[in-house]
């Protein structure tokens, strides 16, 4: 009798150890327990932890609370200004309310995942190129919005929504690098016309400033001729003002105290060009580029004659 007390108590405690095994459930930290008990919602939500069910009454369904990253396959579409592209997202969101994520919806994720394609079709038709490729804040928040109406009755909730990347036709990326470079050259132009009309502004300042004292403009030549021979790899070739010439001959030409004209001297294109063997050598000791005189055939000089007057017996050499 006392045999077969503890055998029964035997079979009791394994089918109680059986019964307490299939019965125990471990939920996680970022997991939700939701029980359906003969195929019916349970009002009770299980927090994380150990729990215990019901084995064959109650089935346990675990829901993750954690944010969940989904990309969205690449849509193609038409903008509003009928352009073709290609956009591809990716949408961040969470389960707030187990229960509901489990009744009113077969599978929240694939939900998620349609919703999201078509709200995205739906965002490239209603923007233009130059939304999708520079305001993009503006878009995303249109399209978080989109998404986050009906997920809210499937206990999901949209926490973000950010626009990925966008692929243009080959043909419209060299159109608009086309169009940047056109820009960027217009730029270019109008900064070197600024430039250039402020830089004529100040030259006529120094014009006019110049003006009053002519001697600041030879001063000015003359610090150019340094600035030039002082890489002493060029050879410089320093033009005479014509003015400067006649303004000589005519200094030449004024009449002596004896009634008589000095014989002006001949003309640089009249000189000899031979030049002293020494020059070349004096020219590199001083510093300064050796001056290249044009070498034309030298003027024959003109006949002198005699003229003599009545009223004077002096004789007066002229040039004829």
């Amino acid at each position: 009798m006392v045999q077969e007390l503890v055998t029964a108590g035997a079979v009791v405690l394994s089918c109680g150890a059986v019964y307490a095994m299939a019965a125990a459930r471990v939920i996680k930290q970022y997991e939700r327990g939701v029980v359906l008990r003969l195929g019916r919602l349970r009002s009770g939500i299980r927090p994380p932890g150990f729990t215990m069910i019901a084995p064959g009454f109650d089935r346990l369904r675990k829901v993750n609370m954690q944010i969940v990253t989904m990309p969205v396959p690449a849509q193609e579409g038409i903008t509003r200004d009928n352009v073709t592209v290609r956009v591809d997202a990716v949408v961040y969101f969470k389960v707030v309310d187990p229960a509901d994520a489990i009744i009113q919806v077969e599978d929240y994720r694939f939900a998620v995942s349609q919703m999201a394609q078509t709200s995205l079709r739906s965002i490239i038709g209603k923007s233009d190129l130059d939304d999708l490729l520079s305001n993009r804040e503006k878009l995303n928040q249109g399209l978080e919005l989109m998404i986050d109406s009906p997920a809210v009755g499937w206990g999901v909730h949209i926490d973000r929504v950010e626009i990925k990347d966008v692929s243009l036709p080959e043909t419209m990326k060299r159109s608009m690098a086309r169009q940047a470079e056109a820009d960027r050259e217009r730029r270019a132009r109008v900064i070197n016309a600024d430039a250039e009309l402020q830089a004529s502004k100040k030259l006529a300042e120094a014009a006019a400033q110049m003006s009053d004292t002519p001697s600041a403009l030879q001063l000015r030549l003359l610090q150019t001729v340094m600035a030039v021979a002082a890489e002493k790899n060029s050879t410089l070739v320093l033009p005479i003002p014509v003015e400067l010439l006649r303004f000589l001959e005519k200094g030449q030409e004024a009449p002596q105290p004896d009634g008589t004209r000095a014989a002006p001297e001949p003309r640089p294109a009249d000189r000899p060009t031979d030049q002293p063997a020494d020059r070349p050598a004096a020219a590199a000791s001083s510093g300064m580029p050796e001056l290249v005189e044009p070498t034309e055939p030298r003027a024959e000089p003109r006949p002198r004659r005699e003229v003599r007057t009545e009223a004077s017996p002096e004789t007066v050499t002229r040039r004829s």
